[in-house]
């Protein structure tokens, strides 16, 4: 195959830096896979546990369980045994390994990649620097405000703090969705929900069975308090993890976050997450779970689908019109401009449009419109690693884009990068 990158494809930024957002990204899922696993296991293994005449001094409950071909029998206790025992493994590196991947991919997709991903002229015309303080400003003062809730006198009550927690999580993703792109909204509210998630374990789950420990080792009786403070968090985890599931996976469907009402689907998606787990958790504890939050889920989903019919993006006219960023001016000055623009309108954006003329397609594929001069542009660096360097796009060459093209793809993208 001939080279179409112009001899500097292996040493291209854009091609290194693209590599390693797929690496964090495949790290990510993979922490993600283990701590949501670990985090399942304990609910379902914590609500299953049984009482038994000959458990020993302290212990709540058992159970047995089989896999991989062997037995195995655990015991809880709800403070701590009488002795310290000599090996004892601790569930918290894939907490932390998940949010530190995770936070990484936002600084490489989301920082980086301000002036695409992150920063809507339309809704807030901010410069890159003041969208990274946002975003991570936002982060740490939702953990903040939460922690100060979790140790009012509200962390006695705890369905109104998870009332309180729901209507904080409402108010925080109408507000992203003020400032930000639609998908960043959602996802900077998946981080928001995240940071809570492990800040509950680094901060509080884990100090508080550090201390449990220590008094064993120091032949001191464990305050329970430490117990009943971590199972509060352990349980906001509980319920918030689905939800965060779906925010971070919601930017590869525009449905989610390119409508009207991306903020209100954000927020319903905690109710069905709750609904969800509600369900297993019963079933858990009792063996029967309760089969009307199915329909409760249906129903919540059904609504989001709704939703998700109110167009959420500025008219034709109004792309055409607006003035272009510096970013955007700067790729549209490049030599071979106006060939690349031919190029992209004439392949691509029958269907990247605003009402695709493709048959079958009803939005543009993940809500990336390629009409305008202002689409184009500022979309430069994605259809140079889609249709130049790659043949991704347009998918199986269904619009026959020759490898002259690309190469003009390629030559327009570098002389707007120089």
């Amino acid at each position: 195959m001939p080279d179409q990158s112009g001899g500097q494809g292996m040493y291209d930024l854009a091609i290194i830096w693209d590599w390693l957002g797929f690496a964090v990204r495949w790290l990510h899922v993979i922490t993600a896979i283990a701590w949501i696993g670990s985090s399942f296991y304990f609910v379902a293994l914590d609500l299953g546990l049984r009482k038994s005449p000959h458990l020993p001094k302290g212990a709540h409950g058992e159970e047995w369980q089989v896999h991989g071909g062997g037995f195995y029998h655990i015991q809880k206790y709800l403070v701590a045994p009488d002795q310290m025992p000599d090996h004892l493994i601790w569930f918290k590196w894939e907490s932390y390994a998940t949010w530190l991947s995770g936070a990484a991919l936002l600084m490489i997709v989301y920082w980086v990649g301000a002036e695409l991903y992150l920063i809507d002229a339309n809704k807030a015309d901010l410069a890159v620097w003041q969208a990274i303080l946002i975003s991570a400003a936002s982060l740490t003062i939702g953990w903040i405000v939460y922690d100060f809730l979790c140790k009012s006198g509200l962390g006695e009550r705890p369905t109104a703090l998870m009332l309180l927690l729901f209507v904080l999580l409402v108010i925080m993703s109408w507000g992203y969705n003020q400032i930000f792109t639609g998908r960043a909204a959602l996802l900077h509210l998946g981080a928001f929900t995240a940071t809570i998630m492990t800040a509950n374990v680094f901060l509080i789950i884990m100090p508080n069975q550090r201390v449990v420990v220590a008094d064993l080792k120091a032949g001191r009786t464990p305050d329970p308090k430490y117990g009943k403070i971590a199972k509060l968090r352990s349980t906001h985890n509980n319920y918030l993890t689905l939800p965060v599931i779906f925010l971070m996976l919601s930017n590869h469907y525009p449905l989610a976050f390119g409508t009207q009402y991306s903020w209100l689907i954000a927020s319903i998606i905690f109710l069905t997450g709750v609904t969800i787990r509600h369900y297993f958790n019963t079933m858990h504890a009792t063996g029967k779970g309760p089969h009307w939050t199915w329909a409760v889920t249906v129903l919540l989903f059904i609504l989001i689908a709704w939703l998700s019919t109110m167009p959420g993006h500025d008219s034709y006219e109004d792309a055409e019109a607006r003035a272009l960023t510096p970013h955007e001016a700067r790729f549209a000055d490049a030599a071979g401009f106006e060939e690349a623009q031919d190029i992209v309108l004439g392949r691509c954006s029958m269907c990247h449009a605003r009402e695709p003329v493709w048959e079958g397609m009803h939005w543009a594929p993940k809500g990336v419109f390629l009409e305008t001069t202002s689409d184009i542009t500022k979309h430069a660096r994605d259809i140079y690693l889609q249709a130049g360097v790659s043949h991704a796009m347009p998918p199986a060459n269904i619009t026959d884009l020759p490898p002259e093209d690309r190469r003009k793809i390629i030559a327009w993208y570098r002389a707007g990068k120089s």
